[in-house]
């Protein structure tokens, strides 16, 4: 049977010094050890969030300046057709006028060398008929 006496006074007396000094060397630091982890773990986790955050942020900027971008390109693409249409415009009808020009003047030109050969071959012509009587009567005239 169980006796109490002596003895088992010791041993409660043992078993609370090591319970005592077993807080004070081992659960202690353990249980401070693992606060610490937690409270890193809880900064962590709170740094996850922001730094989460604050990339959906910028990934929300980016595709906005992304979409600015492409409709500004646009734009300035089409300014830069619309103007090459005008200039090509421009150039078309410069080039036909130019060939206007060139085409009257080169009528007129054709039209006095043509009025001017006209005249030198009625001359000829007069001379070349009365030549051509001569030799035909084989007399002058």
């Amino acid at each position: 049977m169980l006796e109490i006496n002596n003895t088992l006074i010791i041993q409660i007396i043992n078993f609370l010094v090591l319970l005592f000094l077993l807080n004070i060397i081992l659960y202690k630091p353990i249980r401070k050890i693992l606060g610490q982890r937690q409270e890193e773990m809880s900064a962590s986790e709170g740094t996850i969030a922001d730094l989460t955050d604050r990339s959906s942020r910028l990934n929300e900027e980016l595709e906005q300046n992304t979409t600015a971008a492409r409709k500004d390109g646009f734009k300035e693409k089409e300014d830069s057709k619309n103007e090459g249409h005008h200039e090509e415009a421009k150039m078309v009808q410069n080039a036909v006028d130019s060939v206007g020009e060139k085409i009257t003047k080169a009528r007129e030109d054709t039209d006095r060398d043509m009025a001017g050969l006209r005249q030198s071959l009625e001359k000829e012509v007069s001379l070349f008929s009365q030549e051509l009587a001569e030799k035909v009567l084989g007399r002058s005239i």
